[in-house]
């Protein structure tokens, strides 16, 4: 085992990436009899078997877990065991422990900001030759979705359940205000200001809200002309510049007035969905990932549209990739996998039919059944159209431990309202440190 791997294994990762890219919540069991007695069953009937970890639980998981079932009837000689781990950063910990016990997986969900951080402990398996192997090149998938595909010039996964944050919209309120979907900053903030319905010294409706997550405040960064990193990866390229200053200085001036309702950390995500189903809210910072249940059940024009500018359109991406390990028992039948669900129309189209997650092939976006999804629920394509602003700022091996720092300056600034830049200048020279080890 390398020096770096050694490190990665032996400090397990206990970072939270939060709400915009979460798996599942469910509690993952530690050992499954079932799953294994159909390991055993599969060994017995001469199939060579495959195990998958992935990161969906509820409705998702039932999906992801069909796709599977499609593809063992369809394939009489692989089996593919998949196993729930738990939430993203659950499966990261197991993912670290299992292969430093050499009882890794061979095929695993992966949150898109941990792949390089595996990648760089060099567990992570070259798909470029089964890529080639299978007639496929990167032209195959969506631009905006591979950003955290390669590494050092490798193919090291491909994407799955993938998202973005988009603009969630109550037309209705705009409408009775006479005001137009904000495209811009300054839009945004008399949008939202006369939204706010304050009485006898309580607000009972903000102009907008987000839950308190770091994909919010990445997107802004960008939109203002800021990066996350350096280009050398070095530094961080927002704090000098004045652009981090502006962006939380703006964030801050909304929250001031009323404009701006910014969450409690805990359970940020189902307060102000609940909010913003309940029309306490006009505008709302959320996944792509919330369409499908908002659509059947607010009672009010709901809308979605790109996130507003400022000097640029941009937008992160979110969600997880697949990957096979480099140790992976029978490579040739996990590939067999992953091309299946990257390519077939029963494998990685019907799931995104299902889950609501973007399409991630040009192929799928050109399908049928993506244009009728589209024609009957156009909320769903914005997201898409998005991606054509798509940036990953934050793409480093470091990003997990920086984001851990990110996220207590975010809290300094939201909740206690300390100084901005000083509170931004001590974040830099953290980072810094932790770029420099």
């Amino acid at each position: 085992m390398s020096n770096k791997l050694s490190v990665m294994m032996t400090a397990p990762l206990v970072l939270s990436l939060l709400a915009g890219c979460s798996g599942g919540t469910q509690q993952a069991n530690e050992s499954n009899p079932a799953e294994t007695a159909k390991t055993s069953e599969s060994a017995k009937a001469g199939k060579t078997t495959v195990q998958f970890w992935h990161s969906l639980g509820g409705k998702n998981g039932e999906y992801m877990d069909s796709l599977i079932q499609r593809f063992n009837e369809s394939h009489k000689d692989i089996e593919v065991v998949g196993t729930f781990q738990g939430s993203y950063d659950e499966t990261v910990t197991k993912l670290q422990q299992s292969i430093a016990a050499k009882k890794g997986p061979d095929i695993t969900m992966l949150e898109r900001a941990y792949v390089e951080f595996f990648a760089d402990a060099d567990v992570l398996e070259d798909l470029n030759p089964y890529l080639k192997g299978s007639n496929l090149s990167e032209d195959f998938f969506i631009p905006g979705f591979m950003g955290h595909s390669t590494f050092n010039k490798k193919l090291v996964s491909l994407p799955l359940n993938r998202s973005t944050p988009i603009m969630h919209i109550n037309k209705t309120l705009l409408d009775e205000k006479g005001l137009a979907i904000p495209t811009t900053w300054d839009e945004l903030q008399k949008v939202s200001e006369a939204l706010v319905v304050k009485e006898n010294g309580q607000y009972k409706r903000y102009g907008m809200t987000m839950p308190y997550d770091t994909w919010y405040p990445l997107a802004m960064i960008s939109q203002a002309g800021g990066k996350f990193f350096s280009d050398d990866k070095k530094t961080v390229d927002f704090v000098e510049n004045g652009v981090g200053l502006r962006t939380f200085k703006f964030l801050k001036d909304l929250q001031s007035t009323g404009a701006l309702y910014y969450p409690p950390a805990k359970d940020s995500g189902e307060i102000t969905n609940q909010m913003f189903i309940d029309g306490k809210v006009g505008i709302f910072y959320q996944s792509t990932g919330n369409i499908g249940s908002f659509s059947g059940i607010v009672k009010f024009d709901y809308v979605t549209a790109f996130l507003p500018k400022d000097k640029v359109f941009a937008n992160p991406t979110g969600g997880a990739n697949i990957a096979m390990l480099s140790s992976a028992a029978d490579k040739k039948a996990a590939w067999e996998f992953m091309r299946w669900v990257e390519t077939d129309p029963q494998g990685g189209l019907q799931f995104i039919l299902q889950s609501g997650y973007l399409p991630f092939t040009k192929a799928m976006v050109e399908s049928k059944e993506i244009k009728e999804l589209w024609a009957k629920e156009p909320n769903r394509k914005v997201a898409y159209d998005q991606l054509q602003y798509a940036v990953d700022t934050n793409k480093d091996v470091a990003w997990p431990e920086v984001n851990k720092e990110f996220l207590s300056a975010t809290e300094a600034i939201m909740y206690d309202s300390k100084d901005i830049q000083s509170t931004l200048s001590t974040f830099k020279k953290e980072t810094d440190r932790i770029l420099a080890k």
